[in-house]
């Protein structure tokens, strides 16, 4: 029967704790910033519990390894807490991709650019797409046509970000809605 082996402590990015800190001498720093010295592992890990804390260590690339004296679960909810607010204040960018072909027909053109205004004004970045097959490479100028026609027909709720390029078999472009004023 295979057993499996745990630790006793989780290894953080930040560091080890406690008994998974894996030096023998550490140097500790108190938990208002002040250094108390080096000190064996487990004087200072009887040091910090002494004080209902825990010792974490901050730096393993020193020599010795830097320790701190902290409550773990209060630094770790700390940063938890950060990282959350820093997630509210991003941004987050959606593209929407209409793909058309060069010979796409007039009804269907109209269809998907009614979807491309719909974006739009939603607030999205759009991405439109003409993809060619086989023969139809030799007529880059059709797909090039059929782009400048939607972004004519979408120049009221709509700039161009990105002017159109080929990327292999796909000639694309960017829309972003206009910002009201």
């Amino acid at each position: 029967m295979k057993q499996s082996f745990r630790r006793e402590q989780k290894i953080d990015k930040r560091g080890s704790v406690n008994k998974g800190i894996k030096a023998q001498k550490v140097r500790v720093i108190d938990s208002d910033g002040t250094q108390l010295g080096i000190f064996m592992l487990d004087a200072a890990i009887k040091l910090a519990e002494g004080r209902g804390l825990d010792l974490v260590e901050v730096s393993s690339k020193s020599d010795p390894p830097v320790c701190r004296i902290m409550d773990y679960g209060k630094f770790k909810y700390e940063q938890s807490k950060k990282a959350h607010e820093s997630k509210k204040k991003q941004s987050v960018v959606v593209i929407k991709e209409m793909k058309f072909r060069p010979k796409t027909e007039e009804h269907d053109l109209n269809f998907k650019i009614r979807h491309l205004e719909k974006f739009l004004t939603e607030g999205y970045k759009v991405k439109v797409t003409v993809r060619f097959r086989g023969r139809e490479m030799h007529r880059t100028e059709l797909g090039a046509q059929v782009l400048e026609l939607v972004a004519d027909r979408l120049r009221e709720i709509g700039v161009i970000e990105q002017q159109p390029k080929m990327e292999g078999r796909n000639m694309t472009m960017l829309m972003v809605p206009i910002k009201d004023k």
